[in-house]
């Protein structure tokens, strides 16, 4: 899977790196066995935005895409997106989201919902239905963020907020410390995998792309 995340992410035009963050032996020889480039983390990080915060220091570039490694339908126009947003420098943050029609998926605790405002700001995020009363469709949100560097360095630092322990979703750590995010609709639909069900999903999904 990690794998197929990686050369999805080598289809976005404005990479100029791709850089695979791992604790993990296991998950640094794979990766080196398909060609990527690797670096080992500390394992005591809460966050995939700790871990990225690490790679990130060593790096000399304004922006830092975070591209979960449980993102199989990745494509690279997402990534570009966040990236072409991100030249505004006034937007520390940015991810993105989708609209979603089929209304029995808002009670799927790992399908994350948000709400926005009217310019394109993250109001909340939950795994609890949002809105409560959804009538047409939701928001979905797709797990791949974009940072200022400045913005990353500084909120990896902050300590884990109440609403981030509650929610288990380390984006509401900035929006609990103030920050601003920005969210990005796509017209593309991922599906990240949580659980071994979400694996034959994610099959299933690629047999129709591929057939169709």
């Amino acid at each position: 899977m990690i794998q197929r995340v990686y050369e999805r992410a080598q289809t976005a035009k404005h990479l100029d790196r791709i850089i695979i963050a791992t604790d993990d032996e296991r998950i640094s020889k794979a990766a080196k066995d398909f060609g990527a480039e690797v670096q080992m983390t500390s394992p005591g990080h809460n966050s995939g935005t700790e871990r990225t915060a690490e790679v990130a220091k060593k790096i000399e570039t304004p922006i830092i895409i975070n591209i979960q490694g449980d993102q199989p339908l990745l494509k690279g126009e997402m990534i570009d997106d966040l990236v072409e947003s991100l030249q505004d420098e006034t937007i520390p943050m940015a991810t993105l989201i989708t609209k979603v029609k089929d209304l029995d998926l808002l009670q799927d605790i790992n399908i994350v919902k948000v709400i926005r405002d009217k310019k394109g700001f993250a109001l909340y995020f939950s795994r609890s239905p949002l809105p409560f009363k959804a009538q047409d469709y939701f928001l979905l949100h797709i797990g791949i963020y974009g940072y200022q560097k400045e913005f990353l360095m500084n909120f990896s630092e902050l300590p884990p907020s109440r609403l981030e322990r509650t929610e288990n979703l380390e984006q509401l750590r900035a929006l609990e410390y103030g920050y601003n995010i920005k969210v990005i609709e796509t017209q593309f639909l991922t599906l990240s995998v949580n659980t071994p069900q979400d694996i034959i999903k994610v099959e299933n999904f690629l047999k129709k792309e591929k057939n169709g």
